[in-house]
């Protein structure tokens, strides 16, 4: 072990795993500080119910924020090490440090974009991600028993058209109407949820099928744009399909987010094929080898506003002498 945590490793280390993306910026996290280490816990009052009934969305976005608090111990010179977990149901992560050591200078890059990286959801321009770049991203998720797979015309248009049958069955379905309007705000006042400001415009006559976050807002107040009539699409699939699975593909995403935001790469995931079942098996495939685990849309674009994030201190679990003590006999 590398010592005790001190007071700014962890407030870099949870700063940085608030940062992380989530389905719908639920922010299904919780994190607790004990015994010189991190344990990362489900918030599962934060689950969507409607798209992600078996929470595999969820742990997506638990493996991205686990990914960033091990890349900001890293960049502050320690090993991050993953620790086996047991015995708590909510528990999905621990993170302890190893020995001090030099950061590499990719480890401090990745680790500077966290705060740039961005959602965005806007149209894209014509220009195609070179294939070195996309080379880049594909390594980025290597390792973790995740790939990243760049589709080619005929895979894209297959997946653009079931993406397309996805989103026109859940607009269709009052609960999926519920649940976006639940966790959408036009006036920006909330630490969660997707803000007005990030919706993006309405495609006119797009290939890309963009998730409507403005469900709620009458068209006549959208902005409508063109996008772009053959979208770059790349697929991350793991080898696994269960809840370390999708710890493991979270991580992965999450690396390949940060290295498109260093490499100016603007990125959209494209989900709504993935959160209907039936759907989601036709892009599997047969072999059941290979589980899609997100769909990703990538290109340029002018930079996309970000989406709040609560305070780490809103997301921690209190240690034991924090708890408020009730009095003796208290209701």
């Amino acid at each position: 072990m590398s010592g005790p945590l001190t007071d700014r490793t962890i407030a870099a280390g949870l700063s940085a795993a608030v940062a992380a993306p989530s389905i719908h910026n639920t922010q299904p996290w919780r994190f607790r500080v004990r015994d010189g280490g991190f344990d990362v816990l489900a918030d599962h009052d934060r689950g969507l119910d409607v798209i992600d009934p078996h929470r595999r969305a969820m742990y997506l976005s638990l493996g991205a924020a686990v990914f960033n608090l091990r890349l900001a111990l890293a960049a502050a010179g320690h090993t991050p090490l993953l620790v086996p977990v047991a015995g708590d149901a909510d528990q999905v992560a621990r993170v302890e440090l190893g020995q001090r050591r030099m950061p590499a200078p990719g480890t401090r890059l990745l680790a500077a974009a966290i705060a740039r990286r961005r959602t965005n959801r806007l149209p894209y321009h014509g220009a195609l991600v070179p294939a070195g770049t996309v080379e880049q991203l594909r390594a980025a998720a290597g390792g973790t028993g995740a790939a990243l797979t760049a589709l080619d015309p005929v895979r894209r248009d297959a997946v653009l058209g079931l993406t397309w049958t996805a989103d026109a069955r859940q607009r269709a379905d009052p609960a999926y109407r519920r649940e976006i309007i639940a966790w959408t705000g036009p006036d920006g006042a909330r630490h969660d949820g997707v803000p007005a400001q990030a919706f993006g415009p309405r495609p006119a006559m797009s290939a890309v099928a963009v998730r409507d976050f403005g469900l709620s807002v009458p068209h006549g107040e959208r902005q409508t744009a063109r996008f772009e009539a053959a979208p770059q699409l790349l697929m991350l699939c793991s080898d696994g399909d269960d809840p370390a699975a999708w710890l493991r593909s979270g991580q992965a995403l999450q690396r390949v987010l940060l290295t498109a935001t260093v490499r100016g790469v603007a990125v959209q995931p494209m989900t709504q094929a993935l959160e209907l079942p039936d759907l989601r098996t036709v892009l599997a495939g047969t072999d059941g080898r290979r589980w899609p685990q997100m769909i990703l849309r990538i290109g340029y674009s002018r930079a996309a506003p970000g989406s709040p994030r609560r305070p780490a201190s809103a997301c921690m679990v209190p240690r034991p002498w924090q708890r408020r003590q009730r009095a003796p006999g208290a209701a």
